[in-house]
Order: C-alpha cells, then structure tokens, then sequence
C-alpha cells in the first residue's frame, strides 16, 4: 500500500482547512508573543546583564500592550476559524507524510536492495526537542523555537550523513582478522544509503588516502578495541586495515565545509566505544553516523516541524509530521496541540498507524499524546520476499506522582502495537526488527516511578541499559538534564557536556536526579554504585516478533551530546546487527 501525502481525503478539504488556519493563526501568534515577550530563559538574562541592558522592562511593558491589543483584535476573525476548523478535523487522517523523490540508481532504491545472507544493520536515533510554541518552551527554559528547529535539523544531517569508520586489526591472540571500534569522519557520502550490503571481499587500506589529504584537517583518536570476528558492512561503511599501532588518522581537508554551526571551528569527533555486559556504548559529540531511522518527541509547532522535514528529507526521504489529532476526534478531551511525535525514515513506508491515549490529565490532555506505528520495507530475498521492520514512537503521560496512567497508557500501547502488526504482516514477509522508542517521562532509578518500572512491557521488549526493576547497568547515564543550568559553561557545547556526562561526579549537577516518594528520604545511589540519574528516553527491542530465522544484537548504544544547549533532554542512539540462522529463510 502506497501512502497518500495529504492528510485530507481531496484538494479541496485541504485547502478549506488551510483557509480556516490562516484565520486562526494570527490570533494564535499574538498571543505566543504575549507570553513570550514577558519570560526570558537564563541565557537571555545572563546576556542582559554582561551588556548592561536596561531597557527591558521597558520592552515587557510596552510589548506586552502592543501584543494584548492585537490578540483581542483578532479573536474574532479567530473564532471564525475555530468553526470552520474543528468539523474538518474529522476527515484529517492523524498524520502528514512527506516522500523525497530521490534520482538515484534503480538498485540502490531503498527498500529494493536485495537482502544480504548476513544479514544486516540498522542505525536507530530518538530525542525529545522540546519544540512548542516559543511561549511554552520558555517554561522549559528554551525559547526561539524557529531557529533552534532549523540549527537541530542540521545538526542532525551533518552528524548522521557521515560514514562510519570500522577499523581492522590483527588480533594478538588469534590469527583471525578481528572488528575494532568505529570512528566518524566528517567526508561527503555517497548517495546510496542501504544498510543490508555485505561485506566486501577485499578492504581497501585507506589510511595513506587519508593522510594524503590531511591537509588542513584535524587529526581523530581512533580507539581501537578487539573483538573477536566481522561483520558485515553498510554501503557507507569506510573500511581501515591496520597491521601495526597506528593510533591517529587524519581528516580530509574538506571537513571544514562541516563546521557545526554553534562552533567557530570544527570539533574534534572522539569516539570512546567501550563494551560491557556486551553492549559497546559510548558518549559522542555527534548523532551516530548512518543512521536510518528518527524518532523525535515534542515537535508540537507546526512550522518547526515543517522546517525539520525540509531540512531531513533529502537524506530521509520519507516523513510523518504534524502526528496526532485535533479537537475532539477520538479522545475524551479537546485537543489543542497534536502528538508531537515526528519520525523519518531512509526506508519506504508501508503503513502507518496513530492511537491517541485517552486517560491524559492536567496540561497533558491538551495534548494529544499516543502511539505511532509504522511498518517500513528494508529490502527484498531472492525469491521476491518483502524484507520489513516494525517501528513504534511514543510519548507517554508528563506530570509525577501518577505512575498508574502510564501504566494504564503502557497497557494500550501494548494491545495497539499488537494489533497493528497483526493486521499488517504477510506469511510472505520477513521481519528483521520490532523498535519501541520514545520519551516515557519514567526512569528506572525513581522510588517514585517503582510501578512503571516493573510494568510487563519490559518482558516483552529488551532495554539494554536495563539491569532489572529499579537498577541501571552501571554505564547507564541520565538523559534528563537539568533545566536551570541549560546555558553553564559546562554543558553549553558538545564537547563540554560530553566531558561533563562522563565525569560521574560533575554529571550530579546537571542530570536530573531520582524523585523519591513523598515523604520518604532519597537514598541513592546502593553502595560502590555508579551515579546515574533520571533515564526517560528509551531506545527498545524485542525477538519475539521477528521471523524464526532471524537475530538481533546490540552493535552499539550512544548518548548523544550534540544538541547540547538546544534541548533538555540527551538524545540516545542505538544500532541492530540482524542476522539469520540460515541462507535462504522462508
């Protein structure tokens, strides 16, 4: 089944509701401005005061009339709009999709490349933006919602359009050829972004290339760890043979057309991979690279999510935005903002469900918060056989203290995620992964939030920073930051906050601690435990759903620092080796 893009059933239903929105917004504008003009984050008042500004209460004042005045005089146009909008919203299927007319090779078409019989790998990436209107970010500490979309989107390009390094070695205790850490360099790819290529039979050394075009580029430390055998590689993949203990590499002159925009100068990418309890993970400056699937929560203003789609789209060429329902379609309470949820995908997608939750409460019931599932197509077998995914975002219930509606929200995610699949798999289709991601707003170190933790979901889906109910894996770190100290030195770029996440004892000042229940005193951490903080984004995956034939396993888990400043929360990344037990599965 092919997607149609417009969420409406025909042009001119489309083009009524744009109508009906063009009365609304302006009325809606003033008064996102009105509340906006009289908050000011930290960072605006630390400014303020090294320049010894003055003026602005004057600005609040006077601003705060001139926006007053305008909101009342559009109200009524408002109005107008609101009656001709909300009966549309009934035929609005719950999402917009955008797909990118890529011109690439026919055989490299994502979707179509034949499924290798290793198997193969996918690259997953989920963050909460905190993009609302500029006004109700403010209370988050985050205002300017327009720029920090469009600086996010390409942040998020440049960290994940880049190829991944694995480095190759000879292993001291085997004379196998072993797989050492992966590495990013900031280089063009190619246009072929297919993550089920095999593994080319003959690896270029490319280390004298690299050198050669150093240049003015900057040198990265490539920590080299053993493992024990290879895997197979993605199109994008950069391939090094190292024969002796060659610990530095130098990037190509051409990385300096990718300086982040928050920089002067391009940031050294150090990748520190470590492996325990099986799971390589690390802290990174930059989103992972060749990453084929985005998760994003709180993408509620429809302009930033309409920025972030054209800014994704050439690479992610296919894109549900603007998820979610409006007024009173399907839900107990009126809707005023839609899911906030925003997913993009390299791969096609083949059906697309939303299922708004009908239990929110407080400022959580403007919202309409649920469950998107998608099922995409990420090759083909020999014999013709569609080769699928199952991805699921989420945002579930915001406020503390109120452990039983997530569980209740839990529930029925379970149940329509159940259902979704069941409706849409084929006997002639292979599964290879089943992803829940999102942010839960519960953590797993909260006496606070004990019930969610034990909640059965986690026997379905495998969390790999999970050790059990209420206990982290010790390298687990916290993705909730603290709001007042967004804009400290310390945390303010990329590079600072990574240091700061990795030093257990400065990441106490600036991720969330652990809610104790009330009245008790907080005794955190246990004894010679690591402190971890507040983990509410979640990356999830389960077997049971996948075809017989297949396996997934961890190949790498990242805590993302590269929106550091631009959003509360620390994106996590994770990648899926999928292999299969067989050469021709049925």
């Amino acid at each position: 089944m092919v997607l149609r893009e417009s969420p409406f059933p025909n042009g001119f239903v489309a083009g009524l509701h744009s109508f009906a929105w063009g009365l609304i917004f302006p009325c809606f504008w003033f008064l996102d401005r009105l509340i906006a003009v009289c908050m000011s984050t930290t960072q605006e008042k630390r400014e303020r005061h090294e320049q010894e500004c003055y003026l602005n209460p004057l600005q609040v004042f006077f601003g705060a009339i001139v926006f007053f005045l305008l909101f009342l005089l559009t109200a009524p146009i408002s109005l107008l709009g609101c009656i001709l909008w909300v009966p549309l919203q009934k035929v609005r299927r719950p999402f917009c999709y955008h797909r990118e007319r890529i011109s690439i090779p026919e055989d490299q078409v994502f979707g179509e490349q034949v499924w290798s019989k290793t198997g193969g790998s996918f690259g997953f990436v989920t963050a909460n933006l905190c993009l609302l209107p500029d006004s109700l970010a403010r209370f988050n500490n985050l205002g300017h919602t327009q720029k920090r979309s469009n600086v996010i989107a390409h942040l998020i390009i440049q960290g994940v359009n880049r190829p991944r390094i694995k480095i190759y070695v000879d292993s001291p205790s085997s004379g196998t050829l072993s797989q050492g850490s992966r590495s990013s360099l900031l280089i063009p790819s190619s246009s072929s972004y297919g993550a089920t290529d095999s593994q080319p039979a003959n690896r270029p050394p490319l280390v004298s290339n690299l050198e050669e075009d150093a240049g003015n580029g900057e040198v990265l430390d490539l920590e080299s760890e053993i493992v024990e055998g290879g895997s197979n590689t993605n199109s994008r993949d950069i391939i090094v043979d190292l024969t002796d203990d060659t610990e530095d590499l130098a990037c190509p002159s051409m990385v300096s057309q990718n300086c982040n925009q928050n920089s002067n100068s391009c940031r050294k990418a150090p990748h520190k991979s470590r492996k325990f309890d099986d799971v390589p993970w690390e802290v990174c400056s930059f989103f992972p690279a060749n990453v084929d699937f985005v998760f994003l929560e709180e993408v509620f203003d429809k302009r930033a999510a309409q920025k972030m789609k054209d800014v994704l789209s050439p690479v992610f060429g296919h894109i549900l935005y603007d998820v979610g329902i409006y007024a009173f379609q399907g839900c107990s309470a009126f809707k005023f903002f839609n899911s906030g949820l925003f997913f993009a995908s390299r791969y096609p997608i083949l059906e697309a469900s939303f299922r708004c939750f009908p239990n929110g409460r407080g400022e959580d019931a403007l919202a309409a918060k649920g469950v998107l599932s998608v099922k995409v197509q990420v090759g083909q077998t020999n014999q013709n056989k569609k080769v699928v995914g199952y991805l699921n975002c989420t945002h579930l219930h915001a406020p503390g203290g109120e452990g039983q509606i997530r569980c209740e929200q839990l529930n029925l995610l379970i149940n329509w995620v159940s259902e979704f699949q069941a409706l849409t798999k084929s006997i002639d289709e292979i599964v290879v992964f089943d992803v829940l991601s999102g942010d839960f707003n519960f953590d797993n170190c909260s006496p606070d939030d004990a019930l969610e933790q034990k909640h059965s979901l986690f026997d379905e889906y495998r969390d790999p920073c999970r050790a059990g109910p209420g206990k982290e894996k010790p390298w687990v770190i916290g993705t909730l930051l603290e709001q007042p100290t967004l804009y400290d030195e310390i945390v303010l770029t990329p590079e600072n906050l990574q240091k700061t996440l990795e030093t257990e004892e400065l990441r106490k000042g600036f991720i969330s601690p652990p809610v104790p229940l009330a009245g008790c005193p907080l005794v955190y951490p246990d004894a010679g435990a690591p402190w971890v903080g507040r983990r509410i984004d979640y990356s999830l995956y389960r077997e049971e759903t996948i075809s017989k034939h297949c396996r997934t396993e961890i190949e790498e888990f990242t805590f993302v620092t590269q929106l550091a400043g631009l959003t509360d929360h620390i994106p996590v990344g994770m990648r899926l080796h999928i292999s299969m037990d067989t050469e021709d599965p049925e």
